[in-house]
């Protein structure tokens, strides 16, 4: 079994001539432990695309040191990650099942292999309190980290570097803020590298690189258009014959001198003429580059600025992975036994869900709906276990807000051990359904739709007209079912419709109104998924969307717990019975979950007009948005 324990630390980049300061001055620090050198070996292990690394979460083997042994770390909140430490044993080719079990969810079929190894060099001084206690230790660390080759005849990549880690003990926070100036005061920096593993395999973990642009033509001038050819360039003009000598006789030579000189005029004004022209040609031609150049750039601007507006695949696929990232992170969250993981689970796979049956327009359904099945399935085989939770931590907390005359018999007692009884079962069954092949399965299918997205044509429209056209259609869905739930609060059931309706999985009997409502606390949900996606791209009115949709949510919400609470009541009730105890105390928790029940659809009612503004807002036909 793997211990588990908190580390919040903090790391620091320094140069090689750095000097630890003196810490004993930091306020809250009594004194400084001696200094303790350790050798440190460890080998990292991850699949060949470094799924674990991309997910933050370092797996590794390491010898030497006070803690040596697999260690697997999550991320935990922000400045913390979760630690599981289970001891060296014999493997060490590969991660013993044990030690992956946490991270099922993320390597999946993948089998882990060495990626990198870290030889440390340690020195560790310890930061006392005045009662000798250890409040953070200071670990001066110089690293020898090598990448391993991720492909045959690759080479593999060696770095080197010294950091200082800060890990808190029994000291605040505000000890790691403290230590943190002092060093930062002695030239050391904040580190932009979250761990030592993310800096050896930082060239594997970067994105591709950006295909080239394409280059401006380097001859164009400051204006943009070609330089006019110069005077040299101009058209080469005939080259004047050698004169011939002058004739004899007077009358000849002064003929042929006029005839020479009416010879040279005339050259030169058709000269004149030819570069008066060649000018006009070099300004005409000069005119028309600087025109075409103007409109290729106005041309590369457009191609620009529509390149910058986000298409409807892209948005989508987003969310969708978005929302596969937080699937992964509540199945480490109930792999390890995290509080709320279960929950957690189920709200990722009704986001995908609802993003893959909204934005239809977007992705291909043949291979969506098969996917959005097995999330139903999914959500399924856990809503027990976490209705079952809710509920009866209600009823608990009812119970003890009751009169002591009120409550007879072992009534708080039966709802403790129910909820314990539930907790281990729920987290038993939680952790069979992850372990199956079948879901496997499906990370695998919704990996799948991320990477390799089965879009439609309207993938490349603009993706502010096509989210706000889904958010419009959802919105009015959510508007008929309001109208089915006030034809049957009204008694006005379609003729042939049951009077009542059974849920075979829980046994809850509901009657046509209660169900309408439940339809449209669900269509109210997809509403507040699909403007969640439209948020980045629409705005203001599609967050005013998610917030009114909270508010539904919050009311409708409270009247489906009850719809869980009073089956509750009644299975407990008759359990009490039968063991010969006394049932009357169920029956009133059943009559209070009731009224709770009515007073939450009241206060749906009433809210219900109130949020017709922020819905207006995003189905009228035009919105205002710039073109």
């Amino acid at each position: 079994m793997a211990s588990q324990h908190t580390e919040i630390e903090r790391k620091f980049d320094v140069e090689e001539t750095f000097a630890l300061p003196d810490l004993s001055g930091v306020p809250g620090v009594a004194s400084v432990g001696a200094a303790v050198v350790h050798e440190l070996a460890a080998s990292y292990y991850d699949t060949s695309d470094l799924r674990l690394a991309r997910a933050k979460i370092t797996l590794r083997r390491r010898t030497g040191g006070t803690d040596a042994g697999w260690h697997v770390k999550l991320p935990a909140s922000a400045g913390a990650r979760l630690e599981l430490q289970s001891p060296l044993g014999r493997a060490v080719k590969a991660p013993p099942r044990a030690v992956l079990a946490p991270v099922v969810g993320i390597v999946r079929r993948a089998i882990p292999e060495q990626v990198a190894t870290l030889h440390t060099r340690r020195t560790v001084v310890t930061l006392l309190a005045e009662d000798g206690r250890v409040l953070a230790e200071v670990a001066d660390d110089h690293v020898t980290g090598t990448a391993l080759p991720a492909h045959a005849g690759e080479a593999a990549v060696v770095t080197t570097w010294r950091e200082i880690e800060i890990e808190l003990v029994d000291g605040g926070e505000e000890l790691l803020g403290a230590v943190g100036a002092e060093l930062e005061l002695c030239g050391a920096h904040a580190s932009d590298s979250p761990s030592k593993l993310t800096r050896v395999l930082a060239e594997r973990l970067a994105p591709p690189p950006a295909p080239p642009t394409e280059q401006p033509d380097t001859d164009l001038d400051e204006d943009g258009a070609e330089p006019p050819a110069s005077e040299d360039e101009a058209e080469d003009l005939p080259t004047p014959a050698e004169e011939e000598p002058l004739p004899e006789g007077k009358k000849a030579r002064a003929a042929e001198i006029a005839r020479r000189e009416a010879a040279v005029q005339a050259a030169e004004k058709a000269a004149a003429k030819a570069a008066k022209e060649h000018a006009k040609r070099v300004a005409a031609e000069a005119k028309a580059a600087k025109k075409a150049a103007k409109a290729r750039a106005a041309a590369a601007a457009e191609q620009a600025r529509l390149a910058a507006i986000p298409k409807a695949g892209d948005v989508v696929v987003d969310a969708l992975a978005a929302q596969l990232t937080a699937l992964q992170r509540a199945d480490v969250m109930v792999r390890t036994g995290t509080a709320d993981g279960v929950h957690q689970v189920r709200v990722a796979c009704r986001r995908l869900r609802s993003i893959l049956a909204a934005y239809r327009p977007v992705l291909d359904r043949e291979r969506t709906d098969p996917v959005r099945a097995e999330l139903q399935w999914l959500g399924q085989e856990l809503s027990g276990t976490r209705d079952a939770e809710v509920s009866l931590e209600h009823l608990r907390a009812l119970v003890a807000a009751q009169p002591p005359e009120l409550v007879l018999g072992p009534v708080a007692a039966r709802l403790q051990q129910a909820e314990l009884q539930g907790e281990t079962g729920g987290a038993d069954r939680a952790l069979q359904v992850l372990g199956t092949a079948r879901y496997l399965t499906l990370l695998d299918a919704l990996f799948d739709l991320v990477q390799q997205p089965p879009v439609t044509e309207r993938a490349a429209e603009q993706a502010a007209d096509l989210v706000a056209e889904v958010l419009r259609r959802t919105v009015q869905r959510l508007r008929h079912h309001v109208e089915d739930a006030e034809v049957a609060g009204r008694g006005d059931a379609p003729l042939g419709s049951p009077s009542e309706h059974q849920d075979e999985s829980t046994g809850i009997v509901e009657t046509p109104y209660e169900l309408a409502l439940h339809e449209v606390r669900k269509a109210g949900k997809r509403v507040r998924y699909t403007a969640e996606v439209a948020a980045p791209v629409l705005g203001g009115p599609a967050m005013g969307v998610v917030d009114a949709m909270k508010q539904l949510q919050d009311v409708l919400g409270d009247r489906q717990d009850t719809v869980v609470t009073r089956e509750q009541c009644r299975q407990l009730g008759i359990a009490a019975f039968g063991a010969g105890e006394n049932a009357w105390t169920y029956g009133r928790l059943h009559a209070l979950e009731e009224a709770r029940a009515q007073r939450a659809e009241r206060d749906f009612w009433a809210l219900w007009p109130s949020l017709a503004p922020v819905l207006n807002a995003v189905t009228a036909e035009e919105q205002g948005r710039p073109r």
